[in-house]
């Protein structure tokens, strides 16, 4: 059984496998996959970063894919960098 996951771990899985995916994007499924969540799930973080202009939702031909913004990234790296500073006091996010 996998561990239990903040929203805040989800938010960086999801916004580390829309950056990995680079300039193209990356399909729900593929992000579904890699971030291991339910579609239902997913939908509703989505919505939220969407919301928040950390990610960009592209439609084209009814297909869905996602990118990653500036703001995303600029979210991402402090997180990171907030992550690994709770780490070094035992802390876990």
């Amino acid at each position: 059984m996998a561990p239990y996951r903040t929203s805040m771990q989800i938010v960086g899985d999801l916004l580390t496998a829309t950056e990995q995916s680079g300039m193209n994007g990356i399909k729900p499924t593929t992000l579904l996959t890699k971030a291991n969540l339910h579609h239902s799930r997913l939908s509703k973080f989505m919505t939220n970063l969407t919301g928040a202009g950390l990610i960009n939702k592209i439609e084209f031909d009814g297909k869905h894919t996602f990118v990653i913004t500036q703001k995303g990234r600029q979210y991402l790296e402090t997180y990171k960098q907030f992550s690994h500073i709770a780490e070094s006091f035992g802390l876990e996010l």
